[in-house]
């Protein structure tokens, strides 16, 4: 099985900043896709940026465009969302998705979910 653990949520005031760390560990042959998503209390699931990779092209939902910086580190199976200029909207659990190979022959790729972090931004 794969595991993926997040960390690096809390409280902050507007203005402020965190960095969110999401790390996977199990039966990982490959990780493919990892992307962040955030929820918000009675509002739908927003994807916040996705296809997370080494070389760029990395596009952001319009609502984090130029505040959030989000990386991955291969070799610890990690991702990261680097969170600047935080506003009381950005309030909500956040959580990474990867897209994970198992096994080196098999074809198949698994999409696994953290377990979410509570950001809270105060006014």
């Amino acid at each position: 099985q794969v595991q993926l653990v997040e960390s690096g949520g809390g409280l902050v005031q507007a203005g402020g900043s965190l960095t969110l760390s999401c790390a996977a560990s199990g039966s990982i042959f490959s990780i493919n896709d990892m992307a962040w998503y955030r929820q918000a209390p009675g509002k739908e699931s927003e994807e916040l940026v996705a296809s997370i990779s080494t070389g760029g092209n990395t596009n952001y939902a319009d609502s984090v465009k130029g505040r959030f910086t989000a990386s991955r580190d291969n070799a610890k199976n990690t991702v990261y969302l680097q969170m600047n200029s935080l506003k009381p909207e950005d309030t909500a659990v956040y959580r990474c998705n990867m897209e994970v190979k198992r096994q080196p022959l098999s074809r198949t790729w698994f999409s696994y979910w953290g377990q979410g972090t509570q950001v809270t931004v105060s006014s």
